[in-house]
């Protein structure tokens, strides 16, 4: 039998995080990247190996580029995307807009800023900001995938809306689907003073995107803030003032699969 990971509480703040600053690009890396000092305590929570804020200035973006076996979840706050893959796969992602990548046995894809398009074909000078998350799949060499959902109504509720997710509970409800079975992703867009609970999962992972909250038992949280919490969870959120946060649901780690 294994042994249940031990209960723990690490608050990240958003100025702990590492940072790539190129011209076209402003990124903020909550876990450790290649490239960079390598930091072994800091590689994953959960299932959860990359969760990026980046902005990419007008006309730019990441080139086509390869990635295999992940599960590639992308949500803007700001501005729009613009995907392009090798499997024929193309789509503009804007916020409220929900968008996964399974990169399965291998595909090559590039995200542009597309804010160029949104001003009738006249260049100006609209960032697009954005998170991107990465989760490992539950079973490697699967055929890529593609999908994108529109929830922006469902955000109005101010309640947890499932963004992606592979756990059988979640099968027909509107959320994207994603190749892990101990996965889900949340999103709430949060009313001062209405609260919301965490899911009480042995990894959850909780990221501030914009606004500001009060965590129970853990404190005032700021945008670009994260806590990763391990065999602790179904703290109550509240805003401060009106935010919106992205809640990742785990019930695996990769050293426990």
């Amino acid at each position: 039998m294994r042994t249940p990971p031990t209960p723990l509480i690490d608050v990240r703040r958003s100025g702990g995080r590492s940072q790539t600053e190129l011209p076209w690009l402003r990124g903020r890396h909550s876990f450790w990247v290649p490239g960079q000092l390598h930091d072994p305590g800091n590689t994953h929570h959960g299932l959860l190996l990359v969760n990026n804020e980046d902005v990419i200035q007008p006309g730019t973006g990441f080139d086509t580029h390869p990635h295999r076996d992940m599960e590639i979840v992308t949500w803007v706050l700001e501005g729009a995307l613009v995907h392009q893959d090798s499997a024929g796969n193309s789509g503009v992602i804007h916020p409220g807009l929900a968008q996964r990548m399974s990169a399965g046995t291998g595909i090559l894809h590039s995200e542009k800023n597309d804010s160029w398009r949104l001003g009738g074909g006249q260049p100006h000078t609209n960032p697009v900001h954005l998170i991107q998350m990465w989760v490992v799949p539950g079973e490697t060499g699967a055929t890529p995938g593609y999908e994108q959902l529109e929830i922006d109504n469902d955000l109005l509720t101010g309640d947890l809306v499932t963004v992606a997710s592979g756990m059988p509970q979640h099968k027909g409800a509107t959320a994207i689907h994603i190749g892990n079975p101990h996965a889900a992703l949340y999103a709430a867009r949060l009313l001062p003073g209405r609260p919301v609970h965490l899911p009480d999962a042995p990894y959850v992972h909780l990221f501030v995107t914009c606004g500001t909250v009060h965590a129970e038992g853990i404190g005032a949280l700021l945008a670009g803030d994260a806590v990763r919490l391990t065999a602790t969870g179904g703290q109550r959120i509240t805003a401060t003032a009106p935010a919106e946060i992205l809640v990742w649901e785990m019930h695996a780690d990769l050293a426990r699969r």
